[in-house]
Order: C-alpha cells, then structure tokens, then sequence
C-alpha cells in the first residue's frame, strides 16, 4: 500500500467508526482522536519523557495535550512556525513566562506567546513529538504528505539541535498503528515511541537523517523558506 491509500484508509476509518474528534473531517490533516488526553498522559509516564528539559511539538490538535503538559511540568517548548516561513521559523513557549498556558498552546495562540527564534538560537533539543496519520510497529512515520516535520528535524539536525540518538515519539489513536507501509526514504524521520491510549510500543527506530537532503527540494521551495538559504 502506498502512503496516500494509507492515509486515506486512515481517514476513513477514524471518520466512520466515530473516533475522530475536532477538527473535521480528519481527511487532508494530522487527525485529531478520541483518547489524546490519555495518550498524552501515557507519554508523560515515559523516561524520555521525565528527563526532556526541551520539547519540539507539532501544532496540531491531537497533540495538544501534550503541548500543555510540556509547559505545566516547565519544560520549554518550540513549535515551528507555518511553512518555516520567517527567518526565526520556530516559536519559544518559556514556562517561566507564558501566563496562559491553555491559549499559548493552540495554534492561534502561539503566534501570540512565541517568541521568533532561529536554529541558532536553541538549545539542544531532548524530544521531538511529532502528530502521524499512520505508524508502522518498526517506527516508519507516515504524515499528511506535506514533508514539513522530516525538513524541520533535517534543519534542526544541520544546527545539531537534535542528532541521531535525539528521541521521537508520536501520540496516536490504536486504530493509526499500522503493519506495514511503503518503504521509508531516508529523509523520514522514524519515531521511537508510538503511544497510543493503551499501550506504549518502543519501536526498532533506526537512522535518523543526517540533515537536510537537497536533492528533494526545488530551487523554488528553498526560495520561499528563509533558513535553508543560510544554509546552503
């Protein structure tokens, strides 16, 4: 099965057996589910979990439990600005200065708490959450189909702001687990941890990419995002 037939058997079944939860439909994004909380809960309960003083999150709804707890057990957070955009393309949350934490952690609201800070800026980063349409029991990711998560660690990894033994975990309903999918390229960023409301699955990883692959970026898309020509 190839990753689009994937994502949209995915889809449908979240949408017709009512697991899906807001935003809908669950087609064409990281879907939301019933149990985030709980998955988020179970990730908390994790070593890497306890010991990530810093945390790189997706800004999509499942995970945004995950994101509150990041800030309420004073860890600091980035979420990555739209399409790496701007010239600083990742937002800080610090906990020590982030007053509402609830509005911080949506996406309307870290436009407004973030602060705009450059690869160059942060610090190491201790885990990586990244929102999945689908993960194999091996760790291969499959997303919406945009690529933004895989170039944002790629980036990130060009700064050494996260390295090959850097952990990734994804929350994800027991529905999004998948036996097998299309073959990883080696851009994919496999996860760790797969954590659904019921169980953890500590998956056989493997290699993280190494940076940035330009061969699959056209002069075009390093046009519109600031930061890769910094590092050309």
């Amino acid at each position: 099965m190839d990753k689009q037939d994937c994502r949209e058997r995915i889809w449908d079944a979240l949408e017709t057996e009512g697991i899906a939860r807001f935003p809908f439909p669950p087609h064409g994004r990281i879907p939301n589910f019933e149990g985030a909380a709980d998955a988020a809960e179970r990730l908390a309960e994790q070593p890497e979990w306890k010991r990530a003083e810093t945390v790189k999150a997706n800004p999509d709804a499942p995970q945004l439990p995950v994101r509150r707890r990041a800030l309420r057990e004073e860890k600091t957070l980035y979420m990555a600005q739209p399409r790496l955009k701007s010239e600083t393309p990742f937002l800080e949350l610090d906990p020590a200065e982030v007053s509402d934490i609830d509005e911080a952690t949506t996406v309307s609201g870290v436009a407004k708490h973030g602060v705009p800070t450059g690869p160059d800026e942060m610090p190491e980063i201790d885990l990586v959450v990244s929102g999945s349409v689908a993960v194999t029991e091996s760790g291969a990711r499959i997303g919406k189909g945009e690529g933004y998560s895989d170039l944002e660690f790629a980036v990130l990894r060009e700064f050494d702001r996260v390295g090959n033994d850097t952990p990734t975990a994804s929350t994800i309903h027991e529905i999004q687990v998948i036996e097998n999918a299309s073959e990883p390229g080696p851009h994919d960023v496999p996860m760790d941890l797969l954590v659904t409301p019921e169980r953890v699955v500590r998956t056989e990883g493997g290699e993280k990419p190494a940076g940035i692959d330009w061969s699959l970026l056209s002069a075009e898309r390093v046009e519109e995002i600031p930061v890769l020509q910094t590092i050309e």
